[in-house]
């Protein structure tokens, strides 16, 4: 995913884990953010509403990328994600999301 973003002319930024996500975005205050559900120390759901609690952060774009399809739909948005795009990554759809959130 980080190749495709780059490719396509994004900047990005990484993250090890949920912890380091959190630090990341208050840091930088990225326009679009994607958060893995799965990620070692504190996972997705837990990560979002750090982010979501932040005053700074609170209108930033969260979209939640899951393996888990959509057993976690729910709890990804009641978390505070924006949208949900389920692995495999659809590329096509990805870009899709993308543009439609940080033209918003």
């Amino acid at each position: 995913m980080s190749i495709f973003l780059k490719l396509n002319g994004y900047e990005v930024l990484e993250a090890a884990d949920g912890y380091e996500a959190v630090e990341v975005a208050i840091e930088q205050t990225p326009d679009l953010i994607l958060m893995d559900l799965a990620m070692p120390v504190l996972d997705g759901v837990y990560s979002t509403r750090a982010i979501r609690d932040n005053e700074g952060l609170s209108d930033v774009p969260i979209v939640c990328v899951t393996a888990y399809g959509a057993f976690y739909n729910d709890r990804a948005r009641a978390a505070g994600c924006t949208d949900v795009l389920e692995k495999p990554i659809d590329f096509g759809k990805l870009d899709q999301l993308i543009q439609q959130h940080i033209t918003d």
